[in-house]
């Protein structure tokens, strides 16, 4: 029995390697599908050309998507940041039409008395200093 017929060897080699794919699909089996999903998608097997030639429409969209939403977000921004910098503009030019109408309203009345003082010869004169107050002292 010390030599085996070459049908013999065959036999028992597949029958090694069908124990061997038993056991390594069941080991595959044991471990977690998202695992194994993970393990096969580090070592590039779950992603293949074959993927990325039935999928491209699907990804094309996404890609599509995914770059007018960026767009959009930066779009959004520079008018956020375009905005803000008007407000402030407008602020500044409010506070400005305030201040020059408060000059020119008193420029105005003065220029209005001094020519009604004039009109009625009243012989009045603008003061520059303001008035004195009086103290009563007992």
């Amino acid at each position: 029995m010390a030599a085996k017929s070459k049908s013999d060897r065959n036999t028992s080699a597949k029958e090694k390697n069908s124990k061997k794919k038993s056991d390594s699909k069941g080991a595959r089996k044991s471990t977690p599908l998202h695992r194994q999903w993970l393990q096969d998608l580090r070592h590039g097997q779950s992603l293949s050309i074959e993927f990325f030639t039935y999928n491209a429409w699907i990804l094309v969209v996404v890609l599509v998507a995914v770059l007018s939403l960026i767009g959009l977000r930066y779009k959004t921004k520079t008018k956020m940041a375009e905005i803000q910098r008007l407000s402030h503009q407008l602020e500044l030019a409010q506070s400005d039409k305030l201040r020059e109408q408060a000059a020119y309203m008193s420029l105005v009345r003065e220029t209005e008395m001094r020519r009604l003082v004039s009109q009625k010869n009243l012989g009045l004169i603008f003061q520059e200093q303001p008035p004195y107050e009086v103290e009563l002292t007992d």
